[in-house]
């Protein structure tokens, strides 16, 4: 059935086609339609940084940005739905056309630009959703925001979804918004950990504890890795991320809109992904967990993601792509796999 309607839907543009698409989910949940379907299935359970997730397999960031469909996407069987990314305030992203698919090679670019509704809008709506599995909230910095002054975004989004969130991403590695992939690095990377932990402790004495994961990019050398996982153990964060789209286009050179500009996602992504996850998991302390996402287009692919470091998976293109039955094929797979 998914396939049929992906041929449908692929006659649309890629931004067209996900509006229409979140705007259906939206209708269901509204109508309360995603009650006919059955309820989240725990199937194994799996806990890291204190929060125990119903299964493995999660939603990536940038598909429900502002937090309308929760519901029903955790209806179709994800253990966890991370939102947003989310700013201090709206704002409209990058101009468009900003979103690319490359069915050929299974892959999608774009350059949203952090399109959002704001923190308010989307703590909101956090707050009305009735989904039993775990919701993160993904957090980011106005485009506006000069790079020296980003750490008050990141805290004033940190205060303001803290007592709603499961967990909270600190997303320093889209490469559609200027600058921002300058935080992931030295005394910037060290200043901005240092602040969030510092407010994450005095949210501590009146929330729940949540923990902060870091969103890294895939584009990073060997020595970056280990720069990286050296501050994250010395400052004992809380969980990575790994990884974010990457700016590389080797995989799809030569093929329609591949000189776009923006984040390149999905299969092309898979195998520099998984180098850079096992890579940081022989680097990072054994109680750093990571969440590995990045071109999990099957049940294979995530279960390979588990194999080089992984603690939980998360999907984005490979939903675009395979539809809802990846999600609990995947889910099965992973909980058959031996601790």
């Amino acid at each position: 059935m998914y396939s049929f309607f992906r041929k449908i839907i692929f006659l649309l543009s890629a931004e067209t086609a996900h509006d229409l698409t979140m705007e259906a989910l939206a209708v269901a949940q509204r109508l309360g339609l995603i009650r006919l379907l059955p309820k989240l299935s725990k199937q194994k359970s799996v806990t890291i940084a204190g929060i125990e997730f119903p299964n493995a397999v999660g939603l990536a960031a940038g598909l429900d940005k502002n937090g309308d469909c929760i519901d029903a996407l955790g209806a179709l069987g994800f253990g966890f739905i991370e939102v947003g990314t989310v700013t201090p305030v709206a704002q409209p992203g990058n101009p468009q056309p900003r979103c690319f698919r490359i069915p050929e090679k299974e892959a999608i670019i774009n350059r949203m630009g952090f399109n959002n509704k704001g923190v308010d809008y989307l703590v909101e709506r956090v707050k009305r959703s009735q989904y039993q599995g775990v919701i993160g909230i993904n957090i980011g910095k106005n485009k506006v925001t000069p790079e020296d002054e980003a750490i008050n975004d990141y805290l004033y989004c940190l205060d303001k979804a803290y007592p709603v969130a499961g967990y909270i991403a600190v997303n320093l590695s889209s490469p559609n918004t200027p600058g921002l992939r300058n935080l992931q690095f030295g005394e910037n990377l060290k200043q901005l950990i240092v602040a969030l932990k510092q407010r994450q402790a005095e949210l501590d004495k009146v929330h729940d504890h949540k923990p902060i994961f870091i969103k890294i990019a895939p584009d990073l050398t060997e020595q970056e890795v280990s720069e990286l996982a050296q501050v994250f153990n010395e400052l004992q964060v809380d969980g990575v991320i790994a990884t974010n789209t990457t700016v590389e286009r080797a995989e799809v050179e030569g093929y329609k809109y591949s000189s776009e500009a923006g984040g390149l996602s999905g299969a092309p992504l898979r195998e520099q992904s998984n180098a850079v996850i096992k890579q940081f998991r022989e680097q990072l302390n054994a109680d750093i967990p990571i969440i590995g996402v990045g071109g999990v287009m099957s049940a294979h692919d995530a279960e390979e993601k588990l194999r080089h470091g992984a603690d939980l998976v998360q999907i984005y293109s490979g939903f675009i792509y395979q539809g809802p039955g990846l999600v609990k094929k995947t889910a099965a797979l992973l909980a058959k796999l031996d601790n």
